[in-house]
């Protein structure tokens, strides 16, 4: 089969390379990509955002299956233009995108599946919304309605920090439009896990579980970022409470959607809070999570390919998920500023040696690219998140020892990366959730 994949980042460059292990696919086209992509197929210039473009190739290349990555391109209504040229495409439609695209449509559809979830309010007047945290106190959260990079969800200590973090998304529109409705949430205590599903409509097979770390620096501290590393499995969510937290979790929403004449096709992550009193929904996303994709990849032992398609053809419940018993984690390499303004031009060098640190154990550790270039035969920086240095181990502490030693064999001018990355993991114990 010729597959087209969409997007540019690291997410991207590890489908691209698990797909290429299928032995049904012929062709990896990846539109726009990368320097990791490139190495893995063809790169396509075509944005992701360029809905009839991207069909355009679909059709002119003869592309037989199309993969969107990342959020806009499905919540901009690829799948739907891919189905009506005939194309099959994994991923939802545009309606059902909605729960990654809009946080107070996503809280109605979780009302209205029953789904445990944080109080909150929806505002789109500033001055309602600065009323609201007024009476409700903090910590509280305030996060951007629409799409903002993973960069919209603000944790307020303080009232003042809630009203600056109003000014900020509403008063400034710091993310444009996205912020012109604000959700404001009760602050959960708790420890965060990731649960992934595929889903056809009807059947949701859960992945094992995995950890994202957004904050910029070590220690959870710092501005949100796109996501500085992730581990899987995550201790707080072990595999045994997998098929219960789907239950409580997803499954119910792919009910409700099928009950409103949109099921649900693709992947469905659940952002969850473990808290005292059991798990919370903080948020959905509708596409594999970047950098959790990268260590869930690293471990599928299953025809990616054939799962994708079973989900699309509504044939999932025939088919089961196969992982390695190993842990995997990723670590993200980012330039120096980010998210905020960062340089660009870096060469980047080492990657072949940090894919071969240790050579007891081939095939342990893959780099993934995401924000750099091909340029002349030399990687460049060109992104705010440059690669994942992703490692397999026996367990956790295997597996980040063998990543931070082989992240130390990258280079680039203007970098750096979390040194704690799986530290919060190697601290926990297996336990019901």
């Amino acid at each position: 089969m010729r597959v087209l994949i969409i997007g540019s980042g690291g997410r991207e460059h590890a489908l691209a390379w698990k797909l290429r292990q299928s032995p049904g696919v012929e062709t990896v086209l990846t539109a726009p990509g990368n320097g990791g992509t490139a190495a893995e197929g063809e790169n396509v210039a075509i944005s992701e955002q360029d809905i009839p473009a991207l069909v355009a190739c679909a059709q002119s290349r003869n592309i037989d299956f199309v993969i969107p990555g990342p959020e806009l391109p499905l919540t901009l209504g690829v799948v739907d233009a891919m189905r009506a040229a005939g194309i099959p495409a994994f991923g939802p439609d545009a309606w059902c995108a909605r729960l990654e695209g809009s946080k107070a449509f996503a809280k109605r559809i979780m009302q209205q599946a029953g789904i445990p979830t944080a109080a909150c309010g929806v505002f789109s007047r500033q001055e309602e919304a600065a009323a609201f945290v007024k009476k409700s106190g903090a910590p509280i959260v305030v996060k951007a309605d629409g799409l903002a990079a993973g960069k919209g969800v603000i944790v307020a200590r303080t009232v003042p920090e809630a009203l600056d973090a109003l000014d900020m998304i509403m008063g400034e529109q710091a993310f444009g439009t996205a912020g012109s409705t604000v959700v404001i949430e009760e602050f959960l205590e708790g420890e965060e896990v990731s649960l992934l599903c595929f889903c056809d409509g009807a059947t949701a097979l859960p992945l094992p579980s995995a950890q994202d770390h957004k904050a910029a620096f070590d220690n959870d501290t710092g501005p949100n970022t796109g996501g500085m590393g992730a581990y899987s499995p995550a201790p707080v969510l072990p595999d045994g409470d997998l098929e219960r937290l789907a239950d409580i979790a997803v499954r119910p929403v792919l009910r409700e959607l099928a009950r409103q004449g949109h099921p649900f096709v693709g992947i469905l992550y659940a952002g969850l809070m473990i808290t005292p009193k059991g798990p919370k929904v903080l948020e959905y996303n509708v596409r594999f999570g970047d950098p959790e994709c990268q260590p869930l990849l690293m471990r599928l032992d299953s025809d990616l390919l054939d799962v994708m398609r079973a989900c699309t053809g509504g044939r999932l419940h025939e088919i089961g998920l196969k992982f390695k018993p190993y842990a995997a984690i990723g670590v993200v390499l980012a330039a120096e500023g980010y998210p905020g303004v960062y340089a660009q031009g870096m060469p980047i060098t080492g990657i072949d040696a940090a894919e071969r640190a240790d050579p007891d154990a081939p095939g342990a550790i893959k780099v993934f690219v995401a924000g750099a270039q091909q340029v002349g035969g030399v990687l460049v920086a060109g992104g705010g998140r440059i690669a994942c240095v992703t490692a397999l181990g026996r367990d956790l502490a295997s597996a980040r020892q063998r990543a931070y030693r082989a992240m130390e064999l990258v280079r680039m001018d203007k970098g750096r990366y979390r040194r704690d990355i799986g530290a919060k993991g190697l601290r926990q114990r297996p336990g019901s959730p």
